[in-house]
């Protein structure tokens, strides 16, 4: 029922998460690895729900309550997903806590899509085209530290729940890094 991970956290120092199981048990060695495409075979069947309303990332108030994580901040990474960051990146982005959402869950939203359309191997794209955004997108959210910040991003994440395309997150931070292209 609960699946444990390894990921990067405060600091950088290790930390287990909690969330509820989606996956076959196996499925980080199979096809695919860590990269989850649209109608991923290894999806269990209620696992889709689960992960379409974020359901599945609930048990991580657990690391919330324990101090692993909080309510915002960049999304814990495991080792080979945050291998592709730069250096400047890997050395700031958890300068504040891992969080339980954030600009770049927000924003990524659509990263399974993204995956499932690309033609590149998903380790390659990643690497050449999510992680350095998703690094500018934490890196902009270090500038911009503030209750209202956080406050605008725990409501961006219910609101991209209900309405998955919505550029809203843009409009309400202008100052947001520009998306790139491969990346629409």
């Amino acid at each position: 029922m609960f699946y444990f991970q390894k990921r990067i956290g405060y600091k950088n120092k290790s930390f287990f998460i909690w969330k509820f199981a989606t996956m076959l048990k196996a499925s980080p060695n199979l096809a695919g690895g860590l990269h989850t495409t649209r109608k991923d075979p290894r999806i269990l069947p209620m696992g889709g729900f689960l992960r379409k309303t974020k359901i599945n990332e609930l048990p991580q108030i657990i690391n919330i309550l324990k101090g692993d994580m909080s309510i915002v901040g960049p999304r814990p990474l495991v080792d080979k997903t945050f291998a592709p960051y730069s250096d400047e990146v890997k050395a700031n982005i958890y300068n504040v806590k891992p969080g339980l959402t954030g600009i770049g869950s927000i924003v990524f939203r659509d990263e399974e899509r993204l995956l499932s359309e690309t033609t590149m191997n998903l380790d390659d794209f990643y690497a050449k085209h999510i992680s350095p955004y998703k690094g500018e997108l934490e890196m902009w959210y270090q500038k911009h530290l503030s209750f209202y910040t956080d406050f605008m991003l725990i409501f961006l994440t219910a609101w991209v729940i209900i309405a998955p395309k919505s550029n809203l997150a843009y409009k309400l931070f202008s100052d947001l890094p520009e998306r790139p292209l491969e990346l629409l």
